[in-house]
């Protein structure tokens, strides 16, 4: 069997795509291939297939050994297993006369002379398709084989079968869900409209029972909602007596779901003389049955919707046009629209002299012409359309592109009727007019719409218009973001006294003080730099806005208002007024003290005492190396802040970078008694800049020593991490843990901002800038890390960060 497979594996390709089928039709399915294994492994084939049949060809479904190009003629071994409904087994198939001389046929494969073909039984117990094992050597299959591959086949009808019957059932759910939710549409449109509608429209039952009039009926008809009710529509309201059983049969039509009309009839009206109604009868479709006539299932008609209007004036009007010569004279050929008549097939019987004259023909190039022949590709597609619609319902009414002799093109917008007249052939009856010059300028002005409304979307600041009574006319995007709202929820609001009612301290804004109505009155501009606007959730958001009055052709149409939200411009303006108090406090403390000590000294008063002389030069020393720390740590915060900084990175193992903090701390630490103790494995490895990070922990373990008290231990460690989410990368927490005092809670979310401590008074105490942990949190940020304090008063801090984990392979 591999030596085949080998020789037919060369030809193989990517087979076509096969049309859709009736029966069984499912995209591939891995089962079915199993099932073909299977029958291979239990039968010994050398090639197999499972296939069903579509118009007389076979579409195969898997094949195994080989690749299909086209589609077989059922002429092979295949054919008689379907003719027979039966298993069909050939020990040698070159011994047979269906056969030729080498066996079974069999495309991109050797010829077969084994064969055993199942049929696939479908409904109605009829061979759908058929399971074929198939073998180069004769006598491969043997009777056993039948009964197993049997079995096999019923698992591949029941599998496909299964298939195609999740595919339909899918399907009827989609279309249920989507009859659903036009059923919804229709009855909240039904209900919100019939009693504002100017047409005639009455509700019945099924059975053609009056359940509602609307106020026209009552109208035209003297009837009112509490006489109809339950009585017959046709009785009460039709007048021809002979056409009572024809429009009962209308309704038996319409509650079996379809639509039918419309109709002409005459209807009973209160003033006693009956009028002319053209009326269509609709069923309102609500989820339940399903219909016999074939409509879609699990619906069912609970109401009838007639829907009219009273056409009696047009009908005489129709008919007076139509049977008066001079009128027909006075009203069509001086009408300054087009006026024309044609056969139900399009072509022109008569117009009158607009229509020649627009068209740049005679009457005489034009009349018996087809309609066609003065259309573009376009418009006669409309206009075959359109002559269905008026044969069909006998009324149509659009626009429809012309061609003229010089071949320039006109928008023709028309309403056509179908005429059918007591002994003459039925025609239609068209009016229209040249609305060529509107349509392009309905065209620019939606592009000119187009237009703004991209332009409002892209801008990222807000703008919104009112009119001139203050309502709000159009909003951008931006704007309804900013403010909390949805744009179609401002639509026509309030401007004022939705977003602009109040100051900043919540006090009211009055509509007579309010800058934008006041620019608006007296059509000036309007520079606001410090305002409030109030959000949808009630809060307010600072802005800045210009407001311009829109002027439309010299006179005042509203007002545009551009605003700005200056929430981070007064943050930023807070933090520069905080940081430029906060180091002027800084400078000014230890340049006192250095003043004071050295003016000691230089006015002699200390000479007779040297020991309180160099006391008082240590103290000037201190504070020049604090200025000078100061100094340093707004540099380098400043280099942190801008991304100037920087990082030259290696993998190092953490346990030397904590070593090598632990060293430089290590005279403090002596004077101070306190030890230090490391946890930390070798093969630990962190990825980083070594002297940045040397500078983190210096920080750190500087300030374990300064708040530790003495005979007491700082652990310095760290343990492998979580993988960082927004990087992928492996991570390593390193931490620097003490004994000390502890931070008290609500400093634990400041601690690392600008010029925040844990004690006011470490600053004058210890010699702190209040800047060295957030130069630490920059700089771990900066190494694509996080930094936070664990700790509780009494009982000790510990400092943690995160850093990206190194190579196994070091480069130091």
């Amino acid at each position: 069997m591999s030596q085949i497979e080998d020789k037919i594996r060369a030809e193989r390709h990517v087979p076509e795509a096969l049309p859709e089928a009736d029966l069984f039709e499912a995209a591939p399915d891995p089962a079915l291939e199993e099932i073909l294994r299977l029958a291979v492994v239990l039968s010994g084939a050398d090639f197999a297939y499972l296939s069903t049949v579509e118009d007389g060809r076979l579409q195969f479904k898997c094949t195994y050994a080989f690749v299909p190009r086209h589609r077989y003629q059922v002429a092979a071994a295949c054919r008689w297993t379907m003719k027979d409904s039966a298993p069909l087994l050939l020990h040698d198939a070159a011994a047979d006369a269906r056969f030729t001389s080498e066996g079974v046929d069999l495309e991109e494969a050797l010829p077969c002379r084994s064969y055993l073909g199942i049929p696939l039984m479908g409904p109605g117990n009829r061979p759908a398709g058929t399971l074929a094992m198939l073998a180069v050597e004769p006598n491969r299959f043997q009777a056993e084989h039948v009964s197993l591959l049997s079995i096999l086949a019923r698992q591949a009808v029941t599998r496909m079968e299964l298939y195609v019957r999740s595919a339909a059932q899918e399907q009827a759910q989609r279309a249920r869900l989507r009859l659903e939710r036009a059923l919804a549409i229709e009855r909240n449109f039904v209900s919100a409209t019939l009693d504002s509608i100017p047409a005639l429209v009455a509700v019945l039952d099924t059975a053609g029972r009056m359940v509602r009039f609307n106020r026209p009926c009552e109208d035209l008809t003297g009837l009112h909602l509490g006489e109809i009710v339950g009585r017959s529509f046709i009785q009460e309201i039709l007048v021809e007596r002979d056409a009572h059983g024809w429009a009962q049969d209308k309704v038996a039509l319409a509650a079996n779901g379809q639509t039918v009309g419309p109709y002409e009839n005459l209807w009973h009206t209160a003033q006693g003389a009956p009028r002319r109604v053209s009326w269509t009868l609709r069923p309102l479709i609500v989820p339940g049955a399903t219909f016999a006539n074939g409509a879609e299932a699990g619906t069912e008609v609970q109401y009838l919707i007639v829907s009219g209007s009273d056409v009696t004036g047009q009908r005489q009007a129709e008919q007076a046009l139509l049977t008066s010569e001079t009128r027909y004279k006075h009203v069509v050929e001086n009408s300054l629209g087009f006026v024309f008549t044609c056969t139900l097939d399009g072509r022109l019987t008569s117009l009158n002299g607009y229509t020649a004259d627009s068209l740049g023909y005679a009457l005489e190039e034009l009349t018996g012409k087809p309609i066609s022949n003065f259309l573009s590709k376009a418009g006669l597609a409309e206009f075959t359309s359109s002559l269905k619609t008026v044969i069909t319902k006998g009324e149509y009414q659009g626009t429809i592109p012309f061609l003229r002799k010089d071949g320039s093109e006109r928008q023709i917008a028309f309403r056509s009727r179908r005429m059918d007249l007591p002994g003459s052939i039925s025609f239609v009856l068209t009016h229209g007019m040249d609305v060529t010059e509107q349509h392009s300028a309905e065209e620019e002005l939606q592009l000119v719409r187009r237009q703004r409304e991209l332009i409002l979307a892209a801008v990222g600041d807000g703008i919104y218009g009112i009119d001139l009574s203050g309502k709000l006319s159009f909003i951008n995007p931006a704007a309804a973001k900013m403010l909390g709202y949805k744009v179609d929820e401002l639509n026509g609001k309030d401007v004022h006294e939705l977003i602009h009612h109040s100051h900043a301290d919540g006090t009211p804004h009055s509509r007579a003080n309010c800058p934008i109505l006041l620019g608006l009155r007296r059509r000036q501009d309007v520079r606001i730099r410090d305002d409030v606007f109030w959000r949808k959730d009630g809060t307010s958001v600072p802005v800045e806005y210009v407001a311009s009055p829109l002027i439309d052709e010299g006179a005042i149409a509203g007002m545009v208002v551009a605003f700005q939200d200056i929430s981070e411009r007064r943050r930023l303006e807070r933090m520069k007024d905080e940081f430029i108090s906060t180091v002027s406090h800084e400078l000014r403390t230890p340049l006192t003290s250095l003043r004071a000590s050295l003016g000691l000294i230089s006015s002699g008063q200390l000479d007779k005492r040297p020991e309180k002389q160099k006391q008082m030069l240590e103290v000037a020393i201190g504070n020049c190396d604090r200025l000078v720390r100061l100094v340093n740590d707004i540099l380098d915060f400043d280099k942190v802040e801008r991304g100037a900084m920087s990082l030259n990175r290696e993998t190092l193992p953490v346990i030397d970078v904590l070593r090598r903090a632990a060293d430089k701390a290590h005279d403090d630490a002596v004077k101070a008694k306190i030890t230090f103790r490391f946890d930390a494995a070798s093969a630990i490895k962190v990825d980083v800049d070594q002297e940045r990070i040397l500078q983190v922990l210096a920080e750190l373990v500087t300030n374990a020593v300064k708040f530790s008290p003495p005979q007491t231990m700082i652990k310095l460690g760290a343990y492998p991490s979580a993988k960082n989410l927004d990087t992928g990368r492996e991570e390593v927490c390193v931490f620097v843990q003490d004994q000390g005092r502890g931070i008290p809670s609500e400093k634990l979310d400041v601690i690392f901002e600008v010029f925040q401590q844990g004690d006011a008074s470490d600053s004058r105490a210890l010699g702190g800038t209040g800047l060295g942990l957030a130069i630490c949190k920059r700089i771990v940020q900066q190494h694509g890390g996080r930094i936070w304090v664990e700790s509780e008063s009494g009982k000790g801090s510990k400092f943690l960060f995160t850093l990206p984990a190194g190579k196994t392979e070091t480069n130091t």
